[in-house]
């Protein structure tokens, strides 16, 4: 396309999307159930052609000498493909939040004042890379009644076109319309540019991508934007503790999964379990081949430890997302030290305390500024599925509207309604 019919297909596909959403928001539960069910057989009637089109993005990624983990990521299984159409029977089987009335209250003038949920409207989506993001967006737009427009990495455009079709053949079976899910056809970077400067049509924009896709989105939109830059998540381990239980979530919190955003990054201890704590940790850090960059404390306590790969830690390692098997360890004085560390550090997304203390866990969760904040448990389970949400379009450190991952509800709006029965002010 050149640059004027990239303008035009992003200002046909807002239209089209602005008109769509209309439709989509006084859509019946049963039908948009309907329509995430369909999704879901297609899904399953399709593997072997889904499975083409996405060996043109393999070969493709493939000759272009992408990385074996962005290869991965982007291949689309029979396993991958079943955990989609599963996901969509879920959000089928959830109950409809949109038109749900909260907090009717009667007031001294006689009118009753509550708030109703209903859909943001139109959000416009970019990612990269996940070809089921895809399915992911489509099918938490549908239950949440919005429209969307989406637009993929160009390592998968094939997947993505593929996929979107069964979408709109869905929506079209179930008598919505098809234009509430739509692609952007092209892989001009340009569109990308079009689709975050059209307020007129585009509601809200999130991203799912790398930090130079996030900063670049926020600092040229137009539109309002649910984001996170980095998962600089921490695991603090208090004093007191139940040592062995520390051990294990502050293990499965940063070696369960490297790669994801809600891995802990940062291993905060307290000074009164230290010397008992960090070396057991250690070991197991070792083992795996996890790297520790230490403050000079942990270091001379961790310096016994088999194996063990320790550097010293930067300034900046304290801010660090790794996304590898490397982790950042700190020794502070208690809880106070603790909470001051995680708040001038931390990326606001998941931490987590290990502590014997229901005093200290409760101060905790007060004070600590992050999207999700943990008690004795691994900041693994900062995800929407694990929180109840069926599905997340992402997680957002933002603190207006959506914080946290973002699920069903994160893709509606709150309307103050007043029931009357002819009151007039006076």
């Amino acid at each position: 396309m050149t640059t004027l019919n990239v303008a035009e297909h992003m200002q046909t596909l807002g239209r089209q999307a602005k008109a769509a959403s209309a439709h989509m928001a006084k859509a019946s539960t049963a039908v948009k159930n309907t329509a995430l069910r369909k999704l879901a057989a297609l899904l399953r009637a399709n593997i072997d052609a889904l499975q083409i089109d996405n060996a043109k993005d393999l070969a493709r990624a493939v000759a272009a000498g992408l990385d074996a983990p962005m290869v991965d990521r982007l291949k689309l299984t029979p396993q991958v493909l079943e955990t989609c159409a599963q996901g969509c029977e879920q959000l089928a089987a959830m109950p409809d939040v949109i038109g749900e009335i909260i907090g009717m209250k009667q007031q001294p003038s006689g009118i009753r004042v509550g708030q109703m949920r209903v859909p943001l409207g139109v959000f416009g989506m970019i990612f990269e890379s996940r070809p089921n993001v895809t399915i992911e967006a489509a099918s938490l737009s549908i239950k949440s009644g919005n429209a969307c427009i989406l637009r993929g990495g160009s390592e998968a455009i094939d997947s993505n076109k593929a996929l979107a079709k069964l979408v709109q053949q869905a929506l079209s079976e179930s008598g919505l319309p098809t234009d509430a899910v739509q692609l952007v056809q092209t892989t001009d970077r340009e569109a990308v540019g079009h689709l975050i400067t059209m307020p007129e049509y585009v509601d809200v924009i999130i991203p799912r991508g790398g930090k130079g896709l996030i900063e670049r989105i926020s600092r040229d939109a137009k539109v309002p934007v649910i984001k996170h830059l980095d998962g600089n998540c921490h695991t603090y381990v208090d004093d007191p503790c139940d040592i062995a239980m520390a051990v294990t979530v502050a293990d499965n919190a940063k070696t369960q999964k490297y790669s994801p955003c809600n891995a802990s990054e940062s291993l905060v201890v307290a000074r009164g379990v230290a010397a008992e704590f960090l070396p057991k940790i250690g070991a197991i850090y070792a083992a795996k081949g996890v790297e520790m960059r230490c403050c000079p404390e942990s270091k001379a306590i961790l310096a016994s430890v088999n194996g063990a790969n320790l550097t010293d830690a930067t300034e900046q390692d304290w801010f660090e997302e790794y996304l590898g098997p490397i982790i950042s360890v700190k020794v502070v004085d208690g809880l106070d030290a603790a909470i001051a560390h995680i708040n001038h550090y931390s990326s606001h997304h998941t931490e987590s305390i290990l502590t014997r203390d229901h005093m200290h866990a409760q101060r905790f969760l007060r004070e600590v500024d992050s999207s999700s904040v943990m008690v004795n448990a691994s900041t693994r389970f900062a995800d929407g599925f694990e929180y109840g949400l069926g599905a997340e379009i992402g997680i957002s450190t933002d603190k207006f509207h959506a914080r946290g991952p973002v699920g069903i509800e994160g893709l509606t709006s709150l309307k103050y309604v007043v029931l009357g029965q002819g009151e007039v002010r006076t």
